[in-house]
């Protein structure tokens, strides 16, 4: 069994322009609206795969209603949490020829018998359950937060799963999570560094390692990935090529197409080609990549093992 656990979750309106021009009036091309948030992403994703979920969070008002109703398949169990109070997010991200532009909602207050009713709901997980933490933490819950949910899960045969950034993702690191998917700029970011080449990222990932973690993931977008998996071995792969329309989503699909590898073959190499297909083809296509786009992708992913 497999959760997302979305605190924040997201209507995302996404318009594509020509060309923007700020102070102006912009009129868009083309309107699409998806339910969003990272661990949602991570749900539908799998959903396309063929892997079923639940997913967990809250959600407030007619924006609630709306991404609960957007998530409908028969592959994904949403569990949400609805708040009296407040609307859920709607985030507006659009694109012209050069750029992406996002604008992001800050969300509704959570109130603590909320939080507490998620904690309850997360303490009867099934032993065995992988439990995927994704997103920052909303503004009206405490930060150490994600730290709390760890140890309610503690000891309890739940592979935690933890895609975050910053403080949140070196509290965590203490709970051996059994992957973290930190790209780039967020794991210099966590060692006062700029990283641009994988080879410049390869020893702060074996910190994180020591720290904790049992699995790391590192995306380098159009540089590729590496995984340095709980046995040591380091996999690398270049990134597959084709035209980016969309970089929304493609971190929250590389978990998603771990994950799923992970289930269907036990083998690290074989997730870790299916994470660098799901997260290539999702930022291949307007929005989540479909399972024929990742297969097909995945047949071009060339790893190396060290």
């Amino acid at each position: 069994m497999i959760s997302t656990l979305t605190l924040n979750p997201s209507l995302d309106y996404l318009m594509k322009l020509e060309d923007f021009h700020p102070g102006a009036v912009n009129r868009s091309r083309k309107e699409q609206i998806y339910p969003g948030g990272k661990g949602i992403n991570v749900s539908l994703l799998l959903a396309q795969l063929g892997v079923a979920s639940s997913a967990l969070g809250f959600l407030a008002g007619f924006s609630g209603r709306e991404i609960q109703d957007r998530l409908s398949s028969p592959l994904i169990r949403p569990q949400f949490i609805e708040l009296k109070e407040g609307l859920s997010r709607i985030n507006v991200k659009f694109s012209d020829n050069q750029k992406e532009t996002e604008i992001n909602a800050s969300g509704p207050e959570i109130p603590q018998e909320a939080y507490n009713a998620l904690l309850q709901q997360l303490g009867r997980l099934p032993s065995g359950s992988i439990l995927v933490l994704a997103g920052s933490i909303p503004p009206s819950l405490d930060s150490n937060c994600y730290t709390e949910i760890l140890q309610q899960t503690e000891g309890k045969g739940i592979l935690p799963v933890v895609d975050t950034s910053g403080p949140a993702l070196s509290a965590a690191l203490s709970y051996r999570p059994f992957l973290i998917k930190p790209n780039h700029h967020e794991l210099g970011e966590l060692f006062g560094r700029s990283l641009t080449r994988p080879a410049e990222a390869l020893p702060y990932a074996r910190e994180l390692q020591a720290q904790g973690a049992r699995n790391v993931l590192v995306s380098f977008a159009g540089e590729g990935a590496f995984l340095l998996d709980e046995s040591g071995a380091l996999h690398t792969a270049a990134a597959p090529k084709g035209v980016v329309r969309n970089s929304v989503g493609a971190g929250d699909s590389m978990v998603a197409g771990f994950l799923a590898g992970w289930r269907e073959t036990a083998d690290y190499e074989s997730a870790f080609r299916m994470a660098v297909a799901a997260g290539s083809a999702s930022a291949f296509s307007e929005w989540m990549a479909s399972e024929e786009d990742i297969r097909r992708l995945s047949e071009q992913v060339v790893i190396r093992c060290e």
